[in-house]
């Protein structure tokens, strides 16, 4: 079907069960005996057919995506079933819609999310943030549309738009004498790229932005899929310069060990983690306050995600967290409004730097 996809039929009278043994020890011994396994993730879809009362091209969507969902299974075999066709074909229409969109551009932009200092609660950074407005398909939601990219080839060109756009607005805010850090965020997909380290130093360059402007937020569970190759990749990146920051902390599944070794000067604490924080769950308190003081004490500069009321701001500050993010001080903010918020947020034009929400 294509360079590295291959269709098949079943043998008459094969049984869903006794097909899945033969699909699952196929894989196993192709796994086990070819040097292929180093380099390439052999996964399966299965899709139970009638033959004649289907059209083939239907099949071949269908065992398409089938295949793409046992990527992120631990069996690399995932059932095509009916009930999920919906979300199969939206996923088809988005991921077409998106190409087109990376060809444009028009369509996609960033947006600002500031990250506060919470012992001078001032804005000290910001974490750009993938936007889409399809002119069909309207706003898509983030948490909808990356995921699905992020499994795809469309993976590097996603992060090329990321980075370019957000080392131009970050030139364009030096311009204006203002120096804000950005942190972007990479995929397990990005870190198996040979030319990451230098697409990004190229970038830097090319915008004449020094490194340690820039942040990039790699997730556990990426980092983990292929520990030995990350760690290289990330060591590398850090050592053009650039801060590497551990994304969504605390729900991956990193040993404390394997973060000994990581090249990286910041953990993002998860937001799941940071809203329990607004109620009286002692043993989630301790959790968090653990969690700070064990990043710390090996060295990493501390961010809470997702902060939604002033009291869990005033907990994370006794807890000594370092920094911020989330919608008690701003909402992602458009690129024009960056500066404005900036000034007004630490009192630059004389206004009071609290409170510390926004409208929205």
């Amino acid at each position: 079907m294509a360079a590295t996809q291959f269709a098949f039929l079943s043998s008459p009278g094969a049984t869903m069960p006794g097909y899945l043994d033969v699909v699952s020890a196929g894989l196993a011994v192709s796994a086990a005996g070819s040097i292929a396994r180093f380099v390439t993730t052999m996964a399966a879809g299965i899709v139970p057919v009638t033959l004649g009362a289907i059209r083939s091209q239907e099949i071949l969507r269908a065992a398409h995506s089938a295949a793409q969902d046992a990527q992120a299974k631990d069996s690399l075999i995932s059932v095509y079933a009916t009930s999920n066709d919906s979300e199969y074909r939206r996923n088809i229409v988005l991921l077409s819609a998106f190409g087109t969109a990376l060809e444009d551009g028009a369509s996609l932009r960033l947006v600002y999310q500031p990250r506060i200092d919470l012992g001078s609660r001032r804005c000290v950074g910001a974490e750009a943030l993938l936007r889409w407005n399809d002119p069909t398909l309207g706003d898509v939601s983030p948490a909808e549309f990356i995921p699905i990219v992020e499994r795809t080839t469309l993976a590097k060109p996603t992060t090329a738009f990321v980075l370019d756009t957000a080392l131009r607005q970050l030139a364009a805010w030096q311009a204006c004498g203002v120096s804000l850090p950005l942190s972007i965020n990479i995929s397990a997909t990005n870190l198996d790229e040979d030319g990451l380290v230098a697409a990004i130093a190229a970038a830097l360059d090319a915008h004449n932005v020094a490194p340690d402007m820039l942040e990039v937020e790699v997730t556990e569970s990426a980092m983990m899929e292929n520990s030995a190759q990350s760690l290289a990749r990330l060591e590398a990146l850090a050592a053009t310069g650039v801060r590497v920051a551990i994304d969504d902390f605390g729900t991956g599944h990193s040993s404390l060990a394997y973060l000994q070794t990581l090249p990286a000067s910041v953990v993002k604490i998860d937001k799941s983690f940071v809203d329990p924080l607004d109620t009286d769950d002692a043993r989630s308190r301790t959790v968090i306050a653990t969690m700070i003081s064990l990043s710390k004490k090996l060295g990493f500069r501390v961010v809470a995600e997702g902060v939604e009321s002033v009291g869990a701001v005033d907990t994370l500050t006794r807890m000594a967290c370092d920094e911020a993010q989330g919608y008690v001080f701003a909402r992602p903010l458009e690129a024009q409004e960056v500066l404005p918020w900036i000034a007004r947020f630490n009192g630059d034009d004389q206004m009071p730097p609290l409170p510390h929400r926004e409208a929205a």
